[in-house]
């Protein structure tokens, strides 16, 4: 990997912010621009960096005073579209999966994850926009053969085409609108209105949305990651 990834932290516990950045302090590709201890300061500062200085990743704690994790994405979510979060918690529940989805969440790990596991997810979600552990490996296949789980995660009225399917899985492999309207024999305009009606029909936010739906629904598979 050539490009340096660079990573704000967002966590009202100084020793966090502290031991994430001495945690990524030796990792060539990897380095903390921005910290911040609370949402709104976080907000504020992310809107004075320039282009050259803005973060490809924010690592975002949950609980957090005034503004939750959750709040803070949802504000990220719509000023800054293209910035990926990965969700860091202390308590470990199958429900955030379901927010992941809503919310356009890239990954979600436990404080207590281990290094290699970090660097992993960091890595992946700046290659490909999501990253799951196998414990989220196994709750997504759980949710696949639950079918009331995945209403709850995909309300949708009318199913995908097969031509939105095919539009899918390359949008998973990180294709562009031109590549994908040259291996589709479509233009790229619509590819784009492809792409915008995927996301209307499964009420996600974003490509991470998408990606997480294909592999809910088992139109795309982790191991092509």
């Amino acid at each position: 990997m050539n490009s340096q990834i660079k990573i704000a932290v967002i966590d009202d516990e100084q020793l966090i912010l502290e031991g994430v950045k001495m945690l990524l302090s030796n990792e060539k590709n990897i380095s903390v621009c921005l910290t911040s201890n609370n949402g709104p300061d976080f907000i504020e500062k992310l809107g004075s960096l320039s282009e050259d200085d803005f973060p490809h990743i924010a690592l975002v704690d949950v609980q957090m005073q005034p503004m939750n994790g959750f709040e803070l994405v949802e504000i990220l979510k719509e000023k800054h579209p293209e910035l990926r979060i990965i969700i860091l918690s202390s308590h470990y529940k199958t429900s955030i999966l379901g927010y992941m989805v809503k919310l356009g969440v890239s990954a979600f790990l436990p404080k207590n994850s281990d290094k290699k596991t970090f660097i992993d997810a960091i890595t992946m979600v700046y290659k490909n926009g999501v990253f799951f552990t196998a414990e989220d490996h196994q709750m997504l296949f759980t949710y696949m053969n639950s079918s009331a789980k995945k209403k709850s995660l995909f309300e949708m009225e009318d199913e995908l085409s097969e031509r939105e399917k095919d539009v899918v899985k390359l949008i998973c492999q990180e294709y562009t609108n031109n590549e994908i309207g040259e291996k589709l024999f479509i233009s790229p305009r619509t590819v784009e209105s492809h792409r915008q009606r995927i996301l209307e029909k499964i009420g996600a936010k974003n490509t991470v949305g998408i990606v997480i739906y294909a592999v809910v629904n088992n139109i795309y598979s982790l191991d092509k990651m």
